[in-house]
């Protein structure tokens, strides 16, 4: 398991909502949400708000699609929730996820949005591999949202994340 330090008190990792296929000629990146996706973000947007599962801060990868799901939240959130778009998310590793998180030391709730495989790398290595496949056996879905809840200073040191909810639409 992963150290933060210091860490937020809460972090939501966010995969991003279904997207299309890209169209010809077309990048990855710029895949935006098909239909289904843009259900599965509004949903699971709204489960978070009816939660009170308010971020302070959303960093967010620059594909087209993750800025479509940082967009449904901030409409279930409201047009005060800061959004802050980092390039290096799109393709990033889990070493550079983690250095993002970590730069966070001011927001007590942090909500990254990103990509798969890297989110579920990212998750295994806050909760362990066993918790993982416990929580989500198959795989991370898209539009999934976990809740993490830092165990608190008697676990600092440890680095134990405990998964409060999984949210998913």
């Amino acid at each position: 398991m992963i150290s933060i330090e210091p860490p937020p008190s809460r972090i939501f990792l966010l995969r991003h909502a279904r997207s299309g296929w890209p169209q010809p000629g077309g990048r990855d990146f710029d895949r935006a949400l098909d239909d289904h996706g843009y259900a599965e973000a509004e949903v699971v947007a709204t489960l978070a708000a009816d939660r009170r599962y308010q971020p302070d801060l959303v960093l967010c990868s620059t594909a087209l699609r993750c800025r479509q799901t940082a967009e449904a939240i901030q409409r279930a959130f409201g047009e005060d929730t800061e959004l802050s778009f980092i390039d290096e998310l799109y393709n990033g590793s889990l070493d550079t996820y983690l250095a993002v998180l970590d730069a966070q030391n001011a927001a007590g709730a942090v909500m990254l949005i990103g990509h798969n495989p890297t989110m579920e790398e990212l998750l295994e290595a806050m909760i362990g591999p066993d918790r993982m496949a416990a929580l989500i056996p198959g795989g991370y879905p898209t539009a999934g949202l976990t809740v993490l809840d830092h165990g608190g200073p008697l676990m600092a040191a440890a680095g134990t994340w405990q998964v409060k909810d999984f949210l998913t639409a």
